[in-house]
């Protein structure tokens, strides 16, 4: 998540709680509601991208890759951060950052359904929740923006747009790598900072190139990203 996580890490509830309220609140507002094929908001399930998004299907619209199959199973589908890999390079590489650690974040911020609904009504239980695919915060949106070819897009645009937040994401990643420079320390690589800054913020990614050891919380999201790196190299050789 882009800066926020790393905050006031072990206060208050444990973040799965509140997505399972809102998704109680979210099935109880559908109701009877026919969902007409698409995408399952449950907790495996992330929808179809928008149809901003040219090379994925949008809501109701069958899956090419899935035999003709909609629905939740074409949900599951759609939470690979893989399909986006032409994004990811396409964006990484305008940013001058690297696609693999653009993809791999991907990877580790896919912890919950990314289904716009869902995401907005947490977000108004939660005011400071993340949106999109690449769960950026609203402060990281609005600094990046600045300057950039999607100065004039909104950051409540995240959820229905996902070459947005994959665009977002790496110019941020960019915006880090300005901050951190050539510094290390930690026995952290470049990539491994950066990440740590996209889940922590600029000041602790600094803190840990100057040798301070990462709390529990961006322990936990290193060791995930390390266990995604592999992964997303797969993602984007497909």
């Amino acid at each position: 998540m882009a800066e926020g996580r790393g905050k006031g890490a072990g206060k208050g509830m444990r973040w799965w709680v509140l997505p399972l309220v809102v998704l109680v609140v979210w099935g109880l507002a559908r109701g009877g509601k026919d969902d007409g094929g698409e995408p399952s908001a449950g907790p495996s399930a992330t929808p179809s991208p928008s149809a901003s998004s040219p090379s994925a299907p949008g809501h109701g619209q069958d899956d090419p890759d899935g035999g003709g199959k909609s629905g939740s199973s074409a949900a599951r589908r759609s939470d690979d951060p893989a399909r986006y890999a032409p994004q990811v390079r396409k964006y990484a590489a305008a940013a001058g950052v690297s696609p693999r650690l653009v993809m791999a974040i991907l990877y580790n911020e896919a912890y919950k359904p990314h289904d716009p609904e869902l995401e907005r009504s947490w977000q108004r239980m939660k005011p400071d929740a993340a949106f999109g695919i690449a769960n950026m915060h609203r402060a990281a949106f609005e600094a990046t923006r600045r300057g950039r070819d999607f100065a004039d897009r909104r950051w409540d645009e995240l959820p229905d747009d996902r070459d947005l937040a994959i665009e977002a994401a790496a110019w941020h990643l960019h915006d880090l790598a300005a901050q951190l420079g050539d510094r290390r320390g930690g026995g952290l690589n470049k990539n491994e900072l950066l990440a740590l800054g996209y889940n922590a913020g600029a000041s602790n990614m600094l803190a840990f190139a100057r040798g301070a050891s990462p709390g529990s919380q961006a322990a936990s999201y290193l060791d995930k990203l390390r266990g995604n790196w592999d992964k997303a190299a797969e993602a984007l050789d497909r």
